[in-house]
């Protein structure tokens, strides 16, 4: 048996719904790596670009042809920002233990990100409605993958609105993998909301913290 024809194979089942290793494995790993982001760790990258390969299985296996290039950007911006993370531990004005220094963005990067993510969805979705075998559910797909472009785009850099957009997507994300039957990932959504709330509570408060210090430095 190889190691793709085990990941794609039945865990458990639970309440009806049949749970993959991959499915299983994968989102546990993304949880780790939602936890690790929270902490500033440089290491949620490598989490992340971990758990991106494994979930190309379980979306392969579930038809979600959408899931599958949702994750194989994860894989991509996962490389981009551990990369972006390494540089900016160097720079002055990072935290002397060695996490990501974090702030708001500025209103141009937030309309950025809004108008990105809203032409980004429309192009997306007229491409899996175009292409019907790419995705059985467009939009929601669409957003969903987009979505965490712009969530992993605004973690790279460090931005509070991280936060913001994954809790966005998570409000989509969570009866569409119920509904794909992916159950522990329609799970993991549902815990990541809780990681959510408390990462961009600590996250606010250290940017604000950030922004007094250097208003005293300056004074």
């Amino acid at each position: 048996m190889s190691a793709l024809t085990w990941l794609n194979g039945e865990a458990f089942t639970a309440v009806g719904q049949h749970i993959l290793w991959s499915d299983m494995i994968g989102n546990t790993i993304g949880l780790g790596a939602l936890a690790l982001g929270w902490r500033r760790s440089i290491w949620t990258w490598p989490a992340q670009f971990l758990s991106g390969v494994i979930l190309v299985g379980a979306y392969a296996s579930a038809d979600l042809s959408g899931g599958v290039g949702k994750q194989l950007l994860v894989i991509g911006v996962a490389l981009w920002g551990w990369r972006l993370w390494q540089r900016g531990r160097r720079r002055t004005g990072d935290n002397a233990d060695g996490t990501i220094a974090v702030r708001f963005a500025t209103w141009r990067e937030r309309a950025m990100l809004v108008g990105g993510t809203a032409v980004g969805t429309l192009a997306v979705g007229s491409l899996f409605i175009a292409f019907p075998d790419l995705s059985w559910n467009p939009w929601p797909d669409a957003y969903i993958f987009v979505g965490t472009l712009a969530a992993m785009v605004a973690q790279a850099r460090g931005l509070v609105e991280f936060w913001f957009a994954w809790l966005l997507v998570d409000l989509v994300g969570v009866p569409l993998a119920f509904s794909s039957g992916l159950a522990f990932s329609g799970l993991v959504y549902v815990i990541y909301l809780a990681l959510v709330l408390w990462g961009m509570r600590d996250w606010w408060l250290r940017s604000r913290a950030g922004a007094v210090s250097l208003e005293g430095a300056a004074a």
